[in-house]
């Protein structure tokens, strides 16, 4: 069995990785780690949860030198959230090792992040395009000893329409160092950047993520009314007996209110959704997968790209919009090997998605009326 230790890494890198609980590579780890130690250029194909950040992050904050005090690694991201996300497993990453990681992003006050720079501290800079583009062009943003680049979700800044910023940032990066390309789909437009900025001997990577076996789910849809669609929810609950339990809802705030009702009823429960800080998300998750609560009501934020195993049961507070978002929640459940249980409280204006989740699934769920 493939091992951290294999990769030759430093004591002290080891240690931060001993400190985030990883124990053995995932699949994206164990081919994308040799090869960026090596210094390889790679174009990666992997989902969100595949371990990507990890893959990439630990050759970074290996080949980093915390005794020079300029921007060495660039990273960067699509959306505000991801920029978070990363920024936090770097620094986990490399606190033994003193690295410092500056996370720049819009809609937070520029002055903050320009005080930083001029500190001339900085390390890595994970950012989103615009933002980076705008210290660059402020004369904030120094990147002239730029020795990593990272596109972190690639496809997802195509779609988002950054690549004309992608191109402008990269051009001001020297030509000598490391290019690493992240991304869930590879279209043409993403090999013609491949091609354009990645060396000609460089690697590729394809990783197939984890498809939902619904097979192993035993799935069950009662209609129900509004006014009773929460006595349902209790009754479920009771039934299964402290099981592992995400239940999905719509919005945020219907995720923060039926966590308190739940609680009031005596569940052990937390809410969990995409306006909540990446240390309070990392809080939660790390006790539900300790079993301090066996209760998550979550959006869809928690239906794909988390770390959660043995998740015993699925409820749906109302049918998804669509069949994937339902592929994907029910998929939390009925993994490596074990069955899940899937329960759907559907609404009556929700028989047109029924029908449309019926078709695209081919699933035959028990369906109970009242």
């Amino acid at each position: 069995m493939q091992s951290f230790e294999n990769f030759g890494l430093s004591k002290v890198v080891l240690r931060g990785i001993q400190s985030l609980g990883y124990e053995t590579p995932t699949p994206i780890q164990g081919e994308a780690i040799p090869l960026l130690l090596q210094g390889k250029d790679v174009i990666a194909q992997a989902q969100t949860g595949t371990g990507k950040t990890a893959a990439f992050g630990i050759p970074l904050v290996e080949r980093v030198s915390s005794r020079k005090p300029k921007v060495q690694a660039l990273i960067i991201v699509p959306t505000r959230e991801l920029a978070l996300q990363v920024s936090e497993e770097l620094r986990n990453l490399g606190r033994f090792k003193r690295l410092f990681v500056l996370t720049v992003y819009g809609g937070r006050p520029i002055q903050k992040q320009i005080s930083f720079l001029k500190k001339g501290l900085c390390h890595i800079v994970v950012g989103t395009p615009g933002r980076l583009k705008d210290l660059l062009n402020r004369g904030y943003l120094n990147l002239g000893e730029v020795k990593y680049l990272v596109l972190d979700e690639a496809d997802r800044m195509l779609e988002m329409g950054f690549i004309e910023d992608i191109e402008e940032i990269i051009n001001v990066l020297p030509e000598e160092r490391q290019t690493l390309l992240f991304s869930a789909t590879i279209p043409r437009e993403i090999l013609r950047i491949a091609e354009k900025f990645l060396k000609p001997d460089h690697q590729m990577i394809k990783i197939k993520p984890e498809e939902p076996t619904l097979s192993s789910i035993d799935q069950k849809i009662f209609k129900t009314k509004l006014a009773r669609r929460f006595e349902k929810l209790i009754n479920i609950l009771k039934a299964a007996q402290f099981a592992k339990t995400i239940i999905f809802t719509h919005t945020k705030k219907e995720a923060e209110l039926l966590a308190e009702e739940l609680r009031n009823f005596g569940f052990m429960v937390e809410a969990l959704h995409g306006d909540f800080s990446q240390k309070k998300r990392e809080y939660i998750l790390r006790g539900f997968r300790n079993n301090q609560f066996n209760i998550l009501v979550a959006t869809d934020v928690a239906s794909r790209g988390l770390d959660i195993k043995d998740v015993e049961l699925v409820i749906n507070y109302g049918l998804p919009k669509d069949a994937d978002s339902y592929i994907h929640r029910i998929g939390r459940t009925g993994r490596a090997g074990k069955n899940g249980t899937a329960i759907s409280l559907m609404l009556p204006q929700e028989e047109k998605q029924l029908r449309n989740i019926l078709y695209k699934t081919k699933a035959k769920p028990k369906i109970y009326e009242g």
